[in-house]
């Protein structure tokens, strides 16, 4: 049987050299054509031979994959189940690698019954959760791909998340037995099979497989294994099912720990905080996580503002989180809700010039606040909230000496262009209240710097500055009697006409202008 199967290994090799790079992509006609030169089986047995030809390895693992990648090519992959069983425990990383991809192909490929059916048969499950914990990186990344796979069909969801919680294979059961690199890797295929659909986020909800992840992070003793962690949480945490499910399982109380502890690592304060406020702009998020627990993490992420004994790298993480929360309209009237301190810090910091990242993280997370990103119906806030908002500037004024918001908001705008931008997203979002209107309509300087189409050089401050002007305007037009003011009628047609222009169309005066003059006699 070796004998008819066996194939001049040079000249496999040139010829899989060949069909494994070319840069046209396999078709089922080119796999056919080349497995008739050379027959599957006695590739497979070359590659297990270890003929000792450079590169020949390398070549017949990217030569199978190219043939199973195509649906003439996945449709053999039935009848050499024997095959990914050898390559799923095989010494090399690059043959389990192509095994574990070709376990993908064939769920994909193949009708779901036979293709689990197949899976159970040979025992692929438990050999693919060894790929995962034992494998290298590239190997770990295959075997996720193709437990996602399976866990896609009805059947194979049974296999991946077993009822019976005693099974060696049930992956609680498989954290305990793992070495930390093994536990991360499982909890990142959680977060990977969490993100597939809402049902299956369901069934690791109530399999507890979540409430994995939080011990981890309350028993882990290594910074980089709490850090990966975390950074699975904030994966999460954007998928867009989450909310409802991590509100169940306490993760902004841990959140809110980890934020308040002295004694952690200030990375890991500072993601958990980027965490907490990821899921609290979710638009859903107020529907399913209760107001003790939000305010838990408000009052954790105020820590984070003393100077004196905490890093300033903190301070605009802390910011940033802020601003995450503000995105939503919800999350805004929470920051500005009573007691006022988160506010208070972003609002002081916001026009603070002695710290420049700290006071262009501070702008863009008030320019979340007050509506900037939101929807035009979703600006406001409740009367609470517009009210604390408007207080603490004019406070935050008071104490400069600009005396007003106009001024602070001029003082920005003055500033270098990061700065700037960040100001106009300000003022788009404040301007739709009457108060900062009636601020900008008292002198003609932000109205100038707006309207000028030669202040920013870059696209996306063009953009923004635009932006600014049409909101200005709309806020201006809103109201009736200002728009027909004879006082204002300078100011709104300069608004039109920097509007018509657009955003980038501004500099039409700098085109070269031909220069006509009489030619010198002498």
């Amino acid at each position: 049987m070796e004998e008819e199967y066996s194939v001049d290994p040079a000249l496999l090799l040139e010829a899989a050299t060949e069909f494994a790079y070319s840069p046209v992509a396999s078709s089922d006609v080119s796999v056919q054509e080349f497995l008739n030169r050379f027959p599957l089986p006695a590739i497979i047995n070359t590659l297990q031979t270890k003929a000792r030809y450079p590169r020949l390895e390398d070549a017949l693992v990217n030569t199978l994959e190219r043939i199973f990648r195509t649906k003439y090519g996945a449709s053999l992959i039935p009848h050499f189940m024997p095959f990914v069983v050898v390559g799923l425990g095989a010494d090399s990383q690059k043959v389990r690698c192509l095994a574990c991809k070709a376990v993908s192909y064939l769920l994909e490929n193949t009708d779901d019954t036979i293709a689990t059916n197949l899976v159970i048969e040979y025992g692929i499950y438990p050999l693919l959760l060894d790929c995962l914990v034992h494998g290298d990186e590239q190997v770990a990344k295959a075997a996720t791909d193709a437990i996602k796979s399976l866990a896609a069909s009805s059947k194979g969801l049974g296999i991946v998340f077993p009822l019976n919680s005693s099974e060696t294979t049930h992956l609680r059961n498989l954290m305990g037995k793992c070495s930390s690199m093994g536990r991360v890797r499982i909890l990142a295929l959680i977060v990977k099979l969490f993100s597939v659909s809402d049902s299956i986020a369901s069934v690791i909800y109530n399999s507890k497989l979540l409430d994995l992840l939080k011990e981890e992070i309350s028993n882990a003793n290594d910074t980089l294994v709490t850090l990966s962690v975390l950074e699975l949480l904030y994966e999460l945490a954007e998928v867009p099912h989450s909310v409802e499910f991590l509100s169940k399982t306490t993760p902004l109380q841990l959140l809110s720990s980890i934020i308040s502890d002295e004694s952690a690592e200030s990375i890991l304060r500072s993601r958990a905080m980027m965490i907490a406020g990821r899921l609290l702009s979710k638009e859903n998020a107020f529907m399913f996580i209760d107001e003790s627990s939000s305010r838990a993490v408000l009052s954790a992420i105020d820590k984070r503002f003393d100077f004196q004994t905490q890093e300033a790298d903190e301070c605009e993480y802390a910011l940033e989180a802020l601003g995450q929360i503000g995105l939503t309209n919800p999350g805004a009237a929470l920051v500005l809700s009573s007691p006022p301190v988160a506010a208070r810090h972003v609002i002081n910091a916001a026009f603070d010039r002695q710290h420049h990242n700290k006071q262009l993280a501070a702008l863009h997370a008030l320019g979340n606040i007050s509506g900037e990103p939101r929807h035009a119906n979703n600006v406001f806030l409740n009367n609470e909230a517009e009210e604390c908002l408007r207080h603490l500037i004019y406070e935050a004024a008071s104490r400069t000496s600009k005396l007003t918001p106009l001024g602070l908001l001029l003082s920005v705008l003055q500033q270098d262009s990061e700065i700037r931008m960040a100001g106009y997203r300000l003022i788009t979002g404040l301007v739709a209240r009457s108060w900062c209107l009636t601020e900008i309509l008292s002198r003609q300087e932000i109205i100038d710097i707006v309207t000028d189409s030669f202040t920013e050089t870059k696209k996306i401050g063009m953009e923004a500055r635009h932006k600014c002007c049409e909101a200005i305007y709309k806020a201006l037009a809103s109201s009736k009697k200002l728009l027909a003011d004879p006082a204002l009628a300078g100011i709104v047609s300069k608004l039109q006409e920097a509007i018509k222009r657009g955003p980038y169309l501004g500099r039409r005066q700098n085109e070269a202008q031909p220069v006509v003059v009489t030619a010198e006699r002498f």
